[in-house]
């Protein structure tokens, strides 16, 4: 395989990935307190479509200029509505904001050290070509992840099951994992879980 055209000398990359639900965050923050760095594809989706950016231009360009609130902010929920209202407005979507998230990602992480955590839920779905050095996955059971996203994010079921259904596969997901952390258990299974292939995955 050819190798990337950029590298981090400085940098041991670790990918976490997961589907919407499946507990990426806990995981992120374990990962975070045993010494690595994180930096949020999520976080970094926000920043690109920001007041007065090019990524806001274009989704409002693409799906309609009333998505642009009266403080010049993105109105997120709207959005939502119609990107996911077909997988071909989603698609256009992502073809709009992952280019963008993947430049700003290599720019924050060339200005990093150390163990560097990027939490990307879509490593799969957008081809990521960041060189990781491990990538660990995060899988629950699609029941499970349901009733976490009605609990925490006040969705009805059947939003949650289509933002479910809108990503890869947890066996998608897992085949391209060197690690796999399954975290439809209790809290401290889960630490014990991420402790040990944190552990694996520096050595």
């Amino acid at each position: 395989m050819a190798a990337p055209f950029f590298v981090y000398p400085l940098v041991m990359l670790i990918g976490l990935t997961g589907g919407i639900g499946s507990g990426k965050t806990t995981v992120a923050q374990r990962l975070v307190e045993l010494g690595a760095t994180e930096i949020d594809a999520d976080l970094l989706a926000r920043e690109v479509v920001a007041p007065g950016s090019k990524g806001l231009q274009a989704v409002a360009l693409r799906f309609g200029p009333d998505l642009v609130s009266s403080d010049g902010s993105l109105n997120r929920a709207l959005l939502a509505e119609r990107a996911f209202a077909n997988s071909e407005s989603r698609l256009e979507l992502e073809g709009i904001l992952h280019p963008l998230i993947q430049e700003l990602s290599r720019q924050r992480i060339a200005d990093a050290t150390g163990v560097v955590v990027y939490t990307i839920p879509l490593l799969v779905e957008s081809g990521s070509k960041l060189p990781f050095d491990k990538v660990i996955t995060v899988s629950a059971p699609k029941e499970v992840r349901v009733q976490r996203l009605i609990e925490s994010r006040g969705m009805t079921a059947e939003q949650a099951q289509a933002r479910i259904a809108a990503q890869a596969t947890d066996s998608d997901r897992e085949a391209a994992a060197d690690f796999v952390i399954h975290s439809d258990c209790s809290m401290a299974d889960l630490i014990a879980q991420v402790d040990e292939i944190y552990a694996k995955a520096t050595s």
